[in-house]
């Protein structure tokens, strides 16, 4: 037997599931794995930097649940007898290096970067899958 959170929408009801409190983690056990790390000077200021030039407000109405509309349509298209066609799989992306990807990103934002772009020493050539 589970607890079940019951709320209007629409012309109908959401029931959504609770968890019993012996189910939830405290933060404390959840993070405990995770070791304590000194974070790069550089790293932390572009963090800023990113978070600042892309904070805003945040409207739930303007946001579409694109996995929600999709699996309606595929309850749709079970009910009317239609033909569900699975989706193709996206092509793997070629491999990117993640700190000189947020360099041009602040950069092309219009603000200063940390500091001038150095070839990173992690950027190799994309690895290949092993088949």
């Amino acid at each position: 037997m589970r607890s079940i959170l019951i709320r209007p929408h629409g012309n109908g009801l959401i029931a959504t599931t609770l968890n019993f409190d012996y189910e939830v983690r405290s933060a404390e056990n959840a993070f405990s794995d995770v070791p304590a790390i000194k974070i790069d000077d550089e790293m932390l200021e572009l963090a800023e930097h990113i978070i600042k030039t892309k904070a805003g407000a945040f409207d739930p109405k303007s946001y579409d649940d694109r996995y929600e509309s999709a699996l309606a349509e595929l309850v749709q298209a079970k009910i009317e007898g239609r033909k569900i066609k699975p989706q193709k799989r996206p092509e793997p992306t070629k491999v990117v290096n993640l700190m000189e990807a947020l360099r041009q990103s602040a950069n092309a934002s219009g603000g200063k970067s940390a500091t001038k772009s150095k070839p990173a020493a992690n950027s190799e050539a994309p690895r290949k899958k092993a088949s």
